[in-house]
C-alpha cells in the first residue's frame, strides 16, 4: 500500500508529464500569448521581432553568413514550420530552391500561399532590375526582379508593414501594441538613415566593383555606383577573361574598392585587388553575418561604417559640398 509521500510524488510526476505533452503540442505557445513565426532569412526575423515584440517567438531558417539562394533543408526546419503560426519569405524566387520542399513537408495549411499566416515580404516593395525577358544565357536571372530588396532600409519599412498587417490579422486584440512597435521601427529607420547618409555622403557617386549583383538597392539608397561585377553573369563564377576586363577597368578609372559577401571565396577578389591596387570589403548581406550584427539596424550600421573605412583607407578624394 502506498504512503502519502509516494502518492504525492506520483501525482506530481503525472502533472509534469501532462504539462510536457501540452507544451510540446502545436498551438501551445500561441495559447500562452506568443505567435510562432518562422522566416527564411534572419533579417526578416529581426524585423518580425521588432514589430511583434514579446508577442512573437521568431526563428530564421538561414543564417546570416549563408548564401540565401542555397540552404540545405533539415528535419528540424520542417518541425518548426509544422507548428508555425506565421511564415515570412523574401519571395521573388530568391528561396525557390529550398523553401517549397520544406513547406510541402510541413503540411501546415496556415502558412501555405493564401493562408492567414503566409507573408510574402516583397508585396508593395518597389523592385529594381525587372527583366523584360529571361533565359539561361543571362545567368541566374530572377524573373520578377532583383530579390535583395531588404538591403535598403527604406524598403525595410515596407517589409515591416507587411509583417504588421499579418500580425494583426492573426492577433487583432494586440493591434495597438503592434502599431506602436511599427511606429517605433519606422522612426528608428528614419533617424538612423539620416546619420548613415551623413557619413557616406562625401563618397556619393563613387565607382566600385562588386562580386555578385546583390547590391542594387543598397547602391541606390546610399549613392554608390557599381560599374561591374567579378561574376561575368549572375551566379556564374568569375572567369579569367572577366577578371582581366575588370582589372583593366579598375586600373584605367582608378577604382579602388571591391565589395563581396561572406559566402563567396575571396581569391578572385583579392587577385583583382592586388592588380588594381584596391581593397576588398566584405559587407554583410544579412543580420548575423558577423559578430555585432544582431538587428536589422546593425546591418546598415556595419555596412556603412565598413565602406567609409575602405574609402578612407584608399585615400578616396571626398566630395565637398558646393
Amino acid at each position: 500500500m502506498m504512503n502519502k509521500t509516494t502518492i504525492r510524488t506520483r501525482v506530481l510526476q503525472a502533472v509534469v508529464a501532462v504539462v510536457a505533452v501540452v507544451a510540446a503540442a502545436p498551438g501551445f505557445v500561441q495559447a500562452q500569448g506568443r505567435l510562432r513565426v518562422v522566416t527564411t532569412l534572419p533579417d526578416l526575423r529581426s524585423i518580425a521581432e521588432m514589430i511583434g515584440g514579446d508577442r512573437v517567438d521568431a526563428f530564421a531558417i538561414a543564417t546570416g553568413f549563408q548564401n540565401p539562394h542555397f540552404v540545405d533543408p533539415k528535419p528540424s526546419y520542417i518541425r518548426r514550420l509544422a507548428s508555425a503560426d506565421m511564415f515570412i519569405t523574401v519571395g521573388l524566387d530568391l528561396e525557390s530552391g529550398w523553401v517549397q520542399p520544406l513547406i510541402n513537408s510541413a503540411r501546415n495549411r496556415r502558412i501555405l500561399v493564401g493562408g492567414e499566416g503566409y507573408v510574402d515580404a516583397s508585396v508593395g516593395v518597389p523592385l529594381l532590375q525587372q527583366p523584360a525577358s529571361a533565359s539561361r544565357e543571362q545567368g541566374d536571372i530572377h524573373i520578377y526582379g532583383n530579390p535583395h530588396y531588404w538591403l535598403d532600409p527604406v524598403r525595410g519599412k515596407v517589409i515591416a508593414l507587411n509583417i504588421y498587417e499579418s500580425l494583426i490579422r492573426l492577433r487583432p486584440s494586440d493591434k495597438d501594441y503592434f502599431a506602436g512597435n511599427l511606429q517605433q521601427f519606422n522612426d528608428s529607420i528614419d533617424e538612423s538613415l539620416a546619420s548613415w547618409m551623413t557619413l557616406i555622403a562625401p563618397y556619393a557617386g563613387a565607382k566600385i566593383v562588386a562580386y555578385h549583383n546583390e547590391w542594387p538597392y543598397f547602391e541606390e539608397r546610399f549613392g554608390m555606383n557599381i560599374v561591374d561585377f567579378l561574376e561575368p553573369k549572375p551566379g556564374i563564377p568569375p572567369s579569367p577573361s572577366q577578371l582581366a576586363k575588370v582589372i583593366h577597368l579598375m586600373q584605367s578609372e582608378g577604382i579602388r574598392i571591391i565589395i563581396t559577401s561572406p559566402y563567396f571565396k575571396k581569391d578572385a577578389a583579392e587577385l583583382v585587388a592586388r592588380k588594381a591596387d584596391a581593397v576588398v570589403v566584405t559587407l554583410a548581406t544579412s543580420v548575423g553575418a558577423t559578430d555585432g550584427i544582431d538587428t536589422y539596424l546593425d546591418l546598415f550600421r556595419y555596412n556603412v561604417s565598413a565602406l567609409v573605412a575602405a574609402f578612407e583607407q584608399t585615400g578616396y578624394k571626398r566630395q565637398t559640398s558646393p
